[in-house]
């Protein structure tokens, strides 16, 4: 019902990143980054920020989604590390130690608050002032996370095309089920790739675009369960896995000219390097992992396979 994936920053080494979902293919055309912010989704989430930490409303699935996720960043950091000789921690617990992370579309803090437990230095970005307050509110009511104590969580009102121009880039940029809530969605893929650091990771999330995914998420979540508010997905918004791949397999970062400019180039390497009639992704460039949720067990579960990117 949900995909992840890994995905490489390759602007001149390599590491890893994982956790891509998508949207339509007609959206995932090559494009300069422009204003992805979808104003009606925004004042969507706004309405419900309130309820961000109830663990039985209205986010109750990413409640239950959040522990799965921040598992599989650690094991992809851990993964990665190992394979550059990177020295940790026995059990790899210091793996996000130091590490500046960027979670875009931060909500009410969920993900964010659990990356700064682990030790990154992280900052939560939302387009909505409400949601960038709960956070704050809730990180504050923690000694551990308030920022008196814990200078490694911060929140901004802004988004990732504002910090765009700056020049801090990130070990880690997140967005977890994001993508199939704002506009041109390819312009948004290209902004938050240009914000990983040369050999950084990227971790996407998102609905894909089939018809148990309409059926759980849609049909069930929000017509007959009413977990979900009505109006939340937009089926037509989701992405399928293979399309989120194929953006990666075009998608090329910018190269720095002599006078600071940025340029695309044929030196520029894409993030996938492995043709469209593969089905296989190099390991060390992304991963693609299905994330399932079983309505007996009320759990999310992460398929013991790599998906196929078909």
């Amino acid at each position: 019902m949900s995909s992840l994936i890994r995905l490489l920053s390759r602007h001149s080494s390599f590491r890893g990143s994982r956790l891509l979902h998508a949207a339509s293919a007609s959206t995932l055309s090559s494009g300069h980054p422009t204003s992805s912010v979808n104003q009606d989704e925004i004042a969507h989430f706004s309405k419900l920020s309130s309820e961000w930490w109830d663990e039985r409303g209205e986010f109750s699935f990413l409640h239950q989604m959040n522990p799965v996720r921040m598992q599989f960043i650690r094991d992809k950091l851990l993964e990665i590390a190992q394979d550059e000789n990177i020295e940790l921690e026995s059990d790899g617990a210091d793996v996000l130690e130091g590490l500046d992370v960027l979670d875009v579309g931060c909500g009410g803090g969920l993900l964010s608050e659990s990356l700064a437990r682990m030790g990154a230095n992280t900052l939560g970005i939302d387009a909505s002032e409400s949601n960038i307050k709960i956070a704050s509110l809730h990180a504050s009511a923690d000694p551990r996370l308030s920022p008196s104590s814990s200078p490694n969580l911060s929140y901004q009102h802004t988004t990732a095309e504002t910090l765009l121009p700056k020049p801090k880039r990130y070990d880690v940029v997140c967005s977890m089920e994001v993508i199939e809530h704002v506009d041109n969605p390819s312009a948004f893929l290209s902004t938050c790739a240009e914000l990983v650091k040369p050999g950084g990771h990227l971790f996407l999330s998102t609905m894909s675009r089939t018809p148990l995914a309409y059926f759980l998420t849609i049909l069930m979540a929000e017509d007959v369960l009413r977990k979900v508010s009505k109006g939340t997905h937009t089926y037509s918004k989701f992405i399928k896995p293979s399309e989120l791949v194929q953006f990666f397999r075009e998608h090329r970062s910018p190269l720095a000219t002599n006078d600071d400019s940025l340029h695309l180039s044929s030196l520029s390497k894409p993030w996938i390097s492995s043709p469209a009639s593969s089905n296989s992704l190099p390991r060390l460039q992304a991963e693609l992992r299905g994330l399932i949720y079983n309505p007996l067990q009320a759990r999310w579960h992460l398929a013991l396979e790599t998906l196929g990117v078909l």
